[in-house]
């Protein structure tokens, strides 16, 4: 899927990507932002415009979204490998990577499924993560 489908329906694509581990459920999260929890724990989040995530033209972006890591180290190799992860001082310490949905485009479909996988072992409870690990047999 290009960027530009990817931007008209955002959601949609997240949404393919979220659909295999349990528990998975859309959600309102940071007060109106569309978001994907697992028992009430967000791992992807529609952030809102923020004055610490820029374009070039300095302008707020507008189409950014937060992707939970679970660790530091996982964090940092996000941000050490190509675009698009990227992230802002907001969030040092905590374990998350940014990505805009324009930019999207940069990964595969099969890439986006394991990111948006490992966010949510990043937040499911861990008897949940394992269960579902067992299940697939990974």
């Amino acid at each position: 899927m290009s960027g530009g489908a990817f931007a008209q329906r955002p959601a949609e694509r997240h949404r393919r990507a979220g659909a295999g581990p349990p528990e998975t459920a859309e959600a309102v999260a940071w007060g109106d932002r569309p978001a994907y929890q697992v028992r009430g724990r967000s791992f992807v989040i529609y952030r809102d415009p923020r004055p610490d995530a820029l374009g070039a033209d300095g302008e707020r972006l507008t189409d950014v979204v937060v992707i939970s890591c679970g660790t530091p180290e996982d964090k940092a190799a996000f941000l050490a490998s190509e675009p698009p992860w990227f992230a802002t001082p907001y969030f040092d310490g905590y374990n998350a990577v940014l990505v805009r949905l324009s930019e999207l485009g940069q990964v595969t479909r099969d890439e986006l499924a394991e990111v948006v996988e490992d966010a949510w072992l990043a937040r499911a409870p861990k008897r949940l993560a394992k269960e579902w690990l067992a299940a697939r047999q990974v």
